[in-house]
């Protein structure tokens, strides 16, 4: 009777501990790029470790550092043009995520060599707009409250990473990848553009930079104010897209675990 049940529950239990690198893109979507994905990617890289505690799911932590970037003098849609405003900042991201294979996979496995796959999680990242007046010189936009912001935001922010990839063995201890991530922020702050444009009178950005930086419009400030300057009912977003190289570091091959 017991050799019946260890028969029938058992199951393969598998475990591999991985590094890797991450080397791809990143890029962004919000007031200063509503819309078109893969604008403006610039170089990103990180890197991870992997725990997979079978030939379907695995966990991953990491780091990613990456840049985005916005100019409205690059936008098609004339109110951005006449808005004027443009941004770039670094990402750096410490992420934890749990990944989920189609198909039975492990590095090393001449029959498990391919596997499509999804992830989700959370991630904790920094981020410090900085725009340009011209030329090479580049001004932290925060501290300048540009809309009149009676609390600075925090450059410390949470946002949950997800996404879609492929992994796909090239040698006996070596797999690649590649996947595209989203990062679902909760700022709107990404690029300093979200709300009204500020009263100069009541609540002025901060001295002569912070009034340059705010209204780079040709409309002067007695017209300007109180008028939209970003969408303050959508967050912003953040992506990393790439390619992954995976190398083994310790498996345990598969055993029998009853289901009890």
């Amino acid at each position: 009777m017991g050799y019946s049940v260890y028969a029938q529950g058992k199951k393969r239990v598998y475990h591999q501990h991985e590094i890797g690198l991450f080397v791809g893109g990143s890029y962004y979507l919000g007031d200063l790029n509503p819309r078109r994905h893969f604008y403006m990617t610039r170089p990103a890289f990180g890197g991870f470790y992997r725990y997979a505690w079978n030939y379907r799911g695995a966990w991953r932590t990491g780091f990613n550092w990456g840049q985005i970037e916005g100019d409205d003098a690059q936008s098609e849609n004339k109110d951005q043009i006449e808005r004027n405003l443009n941004f770039k900042s670094n990402i750096q991201e410490f992420y934890s995520i749990v990944e989920f294979n189609f198909y039975d996979y492990r590095i090393g496995n001449e029959k498990h060599f391919f596997t499509l796959f999804l992830f989700g999680g959370l991630s904790v990242f920094h981020f410090n707009p900085l725009g340009n007046l011209g030329g090479n010189s580049w001004i932290d936009l925060r501290p300048l409250r540009t809309e009149g912001q009676t609390k600075l935001y925090r450059l410390w922010q949470i946002s949950i990473p997800f996404g879609i990839g492929i992994k796909i063995n090239v040698a006996k201890n070596i797999g690649l990848g590649i996947e595209w991530g989203p990062r679902k922020t909760f700022t709107d702050y990404l690029d300093d553009v979200s709300g009204k444009y500020p009263d100069l009178k009541t609540n002025p950005p901060n001295g002569q930079t912070g009034i340059l930086m705010s209204n780079r419009t040709k409309y002067p400030w007695w017209y300007i104010t109180g008028y939209s300057r970003g969408n303050p009912y959508t967050k912003d977003w953040y992506f990393f897209t790439g390619l992954t190289i995976n190398i083994k570091l310790v498996s345990k091959q598969p055993c029998y675990a009853t289901g009890m």
